[in-house]
């Protein structure tokens, strides 16, 4: 297994910090970006995916992610495009939990359509995954089947079902869309509670041309929240997953709701996280363009640790301190051009 010939992680002797005092402590990184569905408001139908030679291989995305453990970071998320679409990619989580047993690394998570979640949820089990991210926008088979483009909604529920079963605790994501989904965000609720989920709302985000309107789409979860408060009691929580979200207890239903609000509420101000996309670019804000390539230094050298420091230090020295995300709300036109598939969700 690529990886095993590192020596255990030590406890950070030079943490990462941005230039705000914010230590740089979860890391999200885009597999590839590839995936099985066309969701309406993540690709446009006819996407060009990335050519292989540009994808960092399993063993770079390995080598980046212990540069940044090495350096402090606590949480590390896998996403896509769909991660569970890359090929070996049980064996880059079977090698990144060698850093949980260490106790360098306190979580490894997934974010998933769950498409191939009921294939592969007992081995991420195995590798020390214990909470996973499944997104699932409407309970209603043809509407999902028009959301997602290419989905199958039994599909997914059966992969929902088989997370359970291997163990893994499932928070459930629904991006809000107004003419799709916002009379069922109770029926939502209801389900995941039934299952013993937590839900999370998420607003639609301005990124890549994906040939539909985000502002007729556009649902503020504000004006969401106001609703829901008028038929059930909701409590606000200090709880933080290391995400963006912000939660509730809903008091009726005994679950735990989250909302993500990068446009009606700015969630930069404790911002921990960084992002690297499959092509080995690290975007240090979602909503912004600035990059580090961190691909060309991994690939120049096959050895020198120092390298990839210095180039870590640079790059968070560069981290804004909030987004610039917005809709358009003249031309429709994203805020950021690229693709959230090839940033990772």
């Amino acid at each position: 297994m690529f990886g095993e010939g590192n020596s255990p992680v030590r406890a950070p002797e030079r943490p990462l910090v941005d230039p705000f005092g914010r230590a740089i402590t979860y890391l999200r990184v885009s597999v590839t970006d590839r995936c099985d569905f066309r969701c309406v408001y993540c690709m446009a139908e006819d996407m060009t995916f990335l050519p292989k030679n540009e994808v960092l291989s399993l063993e770079e995305i390995d080598r980046i992610a212990s540069a940044f453990i090495r350096r402090g970071t606590r949480k590390l998320r896998l996403t896509g495009g769909e991660p569970l679409v890359r090929r070996g990619i049980i064996d880059l989580v079977n090698s990144l939990g060698r850093h949980l047993k260490t106790g360098a690394l306190e979580e490894l998570t997934l974010t998933s359509n769950g498409s191939q979640m009921a294939r592969h949820a007992e081995a991420l089990f195995a590798a020390g995954v214990r909470r996973v991210n499944i997104s699932i926008d409407t309970l209603d088979t043809e509407k999902f089947a028009r959301i997602t483009r290419w989905g199958r909604l039994p599909q997914v529920l059966d992969g929902i079902a088989a997370a359970t079963a291997a163990g893994l605790k499932v928070k459930l994501n629904t991006v809000a869309l107004a003419h799709e989904n916002a009379d069922e965000i109770e029926a939502l609720m209801q389900f995941a509670a039934a299952g013993g989920h937590d839900l999370t709302l998420i607003e639609t985000m301005p990124l890549g041309e994906i040939g539909e309107d985000r502002v007729d789409q556009y649902l503020p979860l504000s004006r969401v929240r106001h609703d829901l408060a008028q038929r059930y009691t909701l409590t606000d929580l200090p709880h933080r997953t290391g995400g963006p979200a912000r939660y509730v207890h809903v008091q009726e239903l005994g679950l735990q709701l989250g909302f993500i609000t990068p446009l009606t509420h700015n969630f930069c101000e404790s911002c921990n996280r960084v992002r690297l996309t499959a092509t080995g670019q690290l975007f240090m804000c979602l909503g912004q363009e600035d990059q580090a390539d961190l691909k060309t230094v991994i690939r120049r050298t096959e050895t020198d640790d120092a390298a990839i420091d210095a180039a870590l230090d640079e790059a968070i020295s560069r981290k804004p301190k909030g987004h610039d995300f917005v809709i358009d709300r003249r031309g429709a036109r994203p805020a950021v051009a690229r693709h959230m598939s090839l940033t990772g969700g």
